[in-house]
């Protein structure tokens, strides 16, 4: 009896043994078929170089680190040529979906605006979100008003009852070049002119 059970606990524990090493070589086999592109590949780790068109894309899951070969960086990472390896570098911002350095981002994730290369939640002073293209825009304070003009009409300064006068405004340098929305720069309103011309009709030059 007791040498029937040891023959039955010797084949459970042989049956266990072969499904373990069947899991290991399935679970060998399916990383492996992630080794596209791979020059060389780790059972443990995944690609470790790729081949020059492509990308070493590397993430961590928990401590263990797993490279991978892409044609291309996923959002949140750029490309890096380098004379060994082309490695996909991840964003320094989080709230960055594609950068074109580690530094300067080209495109924001939802819910923020694009800035000098910075995501903002809001907008920094003197510039106005753009829902469309999800960009801050330089906004622009123009200087003061100018004198309103002599009231003319085609012109003449006199010789008709009514006339245009305007004024306008000077935008900042630094404001013009960004493409800054601004305020109007000239205004024009409606002017009472001398009706008669002393001494002859006078033009302006």
């Amino acid at each position: 009896m007791l040498w029937i059970i040891f023959m039955l606990l010797l084949f459970i524990s042989s049956m266990e043994m072969l499904t373990q090493n069947r899991w290991k070589k399935q679970a060998s086999a399916g990383l492996l078929e992630n080794c596209t592109g791979c020059v060389l590949c780790s059972e443990d780790n995944g690609c470790i170089t790729c081949h020059h068109r492509l990308f070493l894309l590397i993430w961590r899951d928990g401590i263990r680190q797993y490279g991978m070969c892409v044609h291309t960086c996923p959002p949140g990472y750029f490309g890096v040529r380098g004379l060994e390896v082309n490695r996909c570098t991840k964003c320094r911002s989080p709230s960055c979906e594609s950068c074109f350095s580690r530094d300067f981002c080209m495109k924001c994730k939802d819910k923020f605006y694009l800035h000098k290369g910075q995501c903002f939640r809001q907008c920094p002073p003197s510039t106005a979100a753009q829902p469309g293209t999800r960009e801050c825009q330089e906004t622009c304070e123009p200087g003061p008003w100018s004198k309103w003009s002599a009231c003319t009409h085609e012109g003449r300064t006199c010789g008709c009852k009514w006339g245009v006068e305007t004024r306008v405004r000077e935008v900042p340098g630094a404001a013009r070049e960004e493409g800054a929305a601004c305020p109007a720069l000239l205004e024009t309103r409606k002017c009472r002119m001398r009706k008669h011309c002393p001494g002859g009709e006078h033009r302006t030059a």
